[in-house]
């Protein structure tokens, strides 16, 4: 029987009543979309917690769950159905000589054959449903406290207290759902997928064994032509899962009837949740090769239950607190009028009303710090465009990663924010990805020496570019992803100077820069990338031809200088590969160089057009300002400024995300803040139009997409902290006035150590390094 519990509201006064509120976002209501919704992950499985008082449901996902099989190259179906299996090297000839013609109208007709397959789709696992008595409700309160990275759900049933804590535990792989109720009552609980399945359920246990498509087409794609469906299903194929719940409510009684349990005059009752898939990694047919996910997730479920409640508690606390409780940010303090309402109140006053909420500010800091560690905890599965969470089968750009900045963007973060062991997943990726990047740079460009990988990645590691013939080449043939991803290598030994873990990622590293040394091409006595495009953006020639297909572009150049300089820097601290660094350094001294237009602003192409659209959200040819380390100040960074100015204030989540950390890198902190601002913008779940923060504090591209998230985080950390390869460190670099005293604990930084400061006034008054 349930303990003494304050009335609901209590909790919330009396949290808001204390020196400083724990961490947490609240409401005062449940969730009615997903973009309301509280998120909980291990790494792995995951959640979303709505919190309904009657007909609850957990969206749940497992990060391991896609579409496809291993990458068949240029064995892929579609790649042999369109005749895009063979003859790159002559099909990029061709396009070189069209761009030598100046013929930029046949060059991206031509692109077209340099295309491959599409990625597959990151999947829903299923839904939890748990349905309670119908009631009257009051005194309703919903938290998900990042300390110690759990939801609560509590209101009055008919006036008696009922409580639900939800949380995901990394060291025994399983979901857990308490509840606690003053007055007994009667609940049911069944799973469901949109994927096919068999439920079985005896006892207190249900389980759900499914498999996933082991083909399915992006949403923007029109498959008619290759495929009766989008999805493709043969239950001999794919990954499979199995999906495991059981029930311990002492006192109750439990029935099982059609895959549903129903339990009667429930008081107190642990729900576990586990999944487990067949993937064993991207080179393993998950069928044939594949782990044995039955009895790992009967056997999580069963080391679950004897662990119990209290102990599964405990464990989840010690491993989540031990990464989470690194850091700490106070960038002041927000009255206790403001501070005591709910998050999506605050959000919404802090656009509406512009109100000064540095608490908030903090808040989506650590959120993102939550959000990564709930998210890359599984070896070489990284997050993806949502991170962990995805209810649809046919989610927005596959929800798969995304390589022209969105999965950059969302590790960026990740070392500062002293969270290394979130990096790690991108890296175990990596090694994977360069396995399959060779054959395709040899397949598409004819090019033996390296690796590459395109515009778009999937848990299987594919690296070809996209398009299927019919991709517009700004996106679908960019195919630096494997150069940029890479710097991911050489940062990680800066932040951790881990010197074994950089001497196994090395080949990597340089296997990309060995592809941007046979990919560059003599022009009028320098080296550039051709072809190449400015990624998503579109250029306008002084005839008029509107095009995506150019050479020289300057975002292909500063990713290339980017990868041979960590390439060479690598190189020498491990003492190796001299001829190797004589022959980067020699074309890194005359690749093309950076220029300013007669506007002033950077130029994006080889050549000072215009821009179709001046406001792009995409501002690719700045990576040399962030995340590069090629340009800081002097003629280069005030155009580089000039540009951001001319790209305004008003995009996407992620751009925003993006754009705080460039003007932070500039030492613009006025503008940074004001485009941290617009990032922390309150947008209406169902807003079709303009970037910022959902209500549960998830980004809004919109639709969601994680990147945001990780790019603000890492934007306030940029600029309270100059930190560069060179081991130089500039404090408080961008600090707007908003923030004129504050501290900050365990900031990491480029030369290995970790700072602790402290400010007053706007300058530093207590710094300490270790």
């Amino acid at each position: 029987m349930m303990k003494k519990y304050l009335f609901p509201l209590a909790l919330l006064l009396a949290a808001c009543s204390s020196e400083r509120q724990e961490q947490c976002l609240f409401y005062d209501k449940p969730a009615s979309a997903f973009e309301e919704a509280l998120p909980i992950g291990n790494g792995r499985i995951g959640a979303m917690v709505y919190g309904e008082p009657v007909h609850q449901h957990f969206s749940l996902n497992d990060i391991t769950l896609w579409s496809g099989e291993p990458d068949k190259g240029a064995g892929h179906p579609d790649l042999i159905a369109t005749g895009l299996n063979g003859s790159g090297e002559q099909a990029l000839q061709a396009v070189r000589e069209a761009l030598q013609r100046e013929d930029y109208a046949t060059a991206d007709t031509l692109q077209r054959r340099l295309q491959g397959h599409y990625s597959e789709t990151y999947l829903p696992l299923g839904t939890l449903r748990m349905d309670l008595d119908s009631c009257a409700v009051s005194g309703y309160s919903r938290r998900l406290n990042l300390d110690d990275a759990t939801v609560t759900v509590e209101f009055l049933r008919d006036s008696a207290v009922f409580r639900e804590t939800v949380f995901a535990s990394a060291p025994d792989s399983v979901i857990v759902i308490r509840l606690q109720s003053e007055k007994p009552l009667n609940l049911s609980l069944a799973l469901e997928s949109q994927l096919p399945n068999a439920i079985h359920s005896e006892d207190a246990y249900i389980k759900m064994d499914g498999y996933a498509p082991y083909h399915a087409y992006p949403v923007y794609f029109n498959y008619k032509e290759l495929s009766p469906s989008r999805e493709l299903y043969d239950a001999s194929r794919g990954i499979h899962f199995r999906t495991g719940l059981r029930v311990d409510a002492p006192g109750a009684n439990v029935i099982s009837e059609d895959g549903v349990l129903k339990i009667e005059g429930l008081s107190e009752a642990t729900i576990y949740l586990v999944n487990s898939t067949s993937f064993n990694g991207p080179f393993k047919d998950p069928v044939k090769e594949g782990l044995p996910y039955a009895s790992l997730a009967d056997a999580n479920l069963e080391n679950a239950a004897k662990l119990g409640y209290r102990k599964l508690e405990s464990r989840h606390q010690a491993d989540y607190k031990a990464l989470f409780g690194r850091f700490s940010l106070d960038l002041g303090a927000t009255p206790d009028s403001v501070r005591c309402l709910p998050t999506d109140v605050q959000l919404l006053r802090y656009t509406k009303l512009e109100e000064a909420n540095p608490d908030l500010e903090e808040l989506y800091v650590q959120y993102g710090r939550y959000l990564l560690i709930s998210s890359s905890r599984t070896h070489g599965v990284p997050a993806n465009l949502q991170g962990l969470w995805n209810e649809k089968m046919a989610p927005p750009w596959s929800c798969n990663y995304t390589v022209n900045i969105n999965l950059e963007e969302n590790y960026w973060p990740a070392l500062s924010a002293a969270l290394p062991e979130m990096h790690a997943p991108l890296r175990e990726f990596l090694h994977a990805l360069a396995i399959n990047g060779g054959p395709a740079a040899s397949r598409m460009y004819g090019i033996s020496e390296g690796w590459m990988a395109g515009h778009n990645s999937d848990i299987w590691a594919m690296a070809t570019p996209v398009g299927l013939g019919d991709g517009d080449p700004s996106w679908a043939n960019w195919n630096m992803g494997g150069a940029w991803l890479s710097a991911n290598l050489w940062e990680n030994y800066l932040f951790t100077r881990d010197l074994e873990a950089l001497k196994a990622d090395y080949p990597v590293l340089k296997g990309a820069a060995e592809f941007c040394l046979s990919w560059l091409t003599s022009f009028n006595g320098e080296l550039i990338s051709t072809p190449g495009t400015s990624p998503e953006n579109i250029y306008v020639t002084p005839s008029g031809y509107i095009g995506e297909t150019a050479y020289g572009t300057t975002a292909d150049h500063a990713i290339i200088r980017e990868c041979l300089m960590d390439a060479i820097a690598a190189a020498r601290e491990l003492s190796v590969d001299e001829e190797f660094v004589l022959r980067a350094e020699d074309a890194l001294s005359r690749i093309h160089p950076y220029e300013i237009g007669a506007d002033g602003r950077l130029q994006e192409w080889y050549h000072d057009w215009k821009d179709f659209d001046i406001r792009h959200r995409h501002q690719s040819h700045l990576i040399g300002v962030y995340p590069g380390h090629q340009i800081a100040d002097g003629p280069l960074a005030d155009a580089a400024h000039k540009t951001l100015e001319t790209r305004g204030f008003e995009t996407t989540g992620w751009s925003c995300g993006w754009r705080v950390n460039l003007y932070a890198r500039l030492g613009d902190g006025e503008s940074a803040y004001r485009m941290y601002r617009t990032l922390l913008r309150y947008v209406s779940p169902d807003a079709k139009r303009g970037g910022g923060t959902y209500p549960n504090l998830l980004d809004a591209h919109p639709p969601f997409q994680i990147d945001g998230n990780f790019g603000g985080t890492a934007g306030v950390l940029e600029m309270l902290m100059g930190s560069m390869p060179d081991g130089s460190l500039e404090p408080l670099r961008a600090l707007p006035a908003a923030w004129p005293s504050g501290s900050v604990r365990g900031l990491r930084t480029r030369r290995g150590t970790t700072v602790d400061m402290v400010w007053q006034d706007g300058k530093v008054v207590s710094l300490k390094e270790r």
